[in-house]
């Protein structure tokens, strides 16, 4: 699993990227000018979870990525990147006095941190962490996702079928930050079916991320869970958000731009994409192929 925080992909980029999502996958081929392409799944094909299995139909799942690539004559493996629902992985921003320079003493830290937070082995389970540097002073923020061995295990398993490898996995908001070039405080706020992901950046550093399940998917649920957040900001980075980032919003149209900029009192823009039309379940994966320009 890798963190997108740079075009990571140095070797040619892969022919695929695809992300996944409840609603369906979104596919596009990696081409100077990407092709696209979205199939979408029945309900309960895919149950997101950062802790049991998410793919609870295999069979159906497999067919749909079959149906979306062509056959390979020559049986050559092809690489592609996997973009996983946000909540099938857990994100956090770890904050470091000082951090280590060995990668096993990092791994080690990391780890001891991060164990408290998860309801499961972390030695067996997969873990990478990316280490921002939190100003001149010598600390650390560092962002760490984690999940389950199976739970990726079992996303990989019908592209694997397929014979695609899964060369670069990423989460959907972790991508989806190649979007944001604010140069402040902001918070963005992703959208997709019934999970909101939202996560603070300031001066082109993650300082927080959190995957919520809503209940009703409402503007004023999702407004709720926003306010905290600019309560957090003040409190912990003594700043306030700037602009507050909309990303998946579609189903709303320009209301709920209009009542998060009146009830929060804090400038509301949309995300927007340089290539491909930003949905719901496609901001990964229009965020990793910004990475690769």
């Amino acid at each position: 699993m890798n963190l997108p925080f740079a075009a990571l992909w140095r070797d040619p980029p892969p022919a695929f990227a695809f992300e996944l999502s409840e609603a369906g996958v979104a596919m596009a081929r990696t081409a100077k000018d990407p092709e696209f392409d979205f199939r979408p799944l029945d309900a309960g094909i895919i149950s997101v979870s950062p802790s049991r299995d998410n793919i609870l139909e295999p069979d159906k799942l497999a067919a749909t990525v079959r149906g979306m690539v062509p056959q390979n004559g020559s049986r050559k493996r092809r690489d592609a990147a996997l973009i996983l629902p946000d909540s099938s992985v857990r994100v956090s921003v770890l904050d470091f006095d000082s951090f280590p320079t060995d990668a096993k003493e990092q791994l080690s830290l990391v780890r001891f941190r991060i164990k408290k937070g998860v309801p499961y082995d972390v030695e067996s389970a997969i873990l990478s962490y990316h280490a921002q540097a939190a100003g001149g002073n010598g600390k650390f923020d560092v962002v760490v996702a984690i999940a389950p061995a199976e739970i990726v295990a079992r996303y990989e398993a019908p592209f694997r079928s397929a014979s695609i490898e899964p060369g670069f996995v990423t989460t959907s908001a972790l991508a989806a930050l190649e979007l944001v070039n604010e140069k402040g405080t902001v918070v963005v706020a992703k959208l997709s079916g019934r999970m909101l992901t939202i996560m603070v950046v300031s001066s082109g550093v993650l300082k927080l991320v959190r995957a919520l399940e809503l209940t009703e998917a409402s503007i004023e649920e999702v407004a709720a869970d926003l306010y905290p957040t600019l309560v957090y900001i003040e409190d912990n980075l003594a700043a306030k958000a700037e602009k507050v980032l909309l990303a998946g919003f579609v189903r709303f149209g320009a209301e709920a731009r209009d009542v998060f900029a009146r009830e929060l009192r804090v400038p509301v823009e949309l995300v927007r994409a340089g290539v491909g039309v930003a949905g719901e379940n496609n901001l990964g994966l229009l965020g990793y192929l910004q990475s690769l320009q």
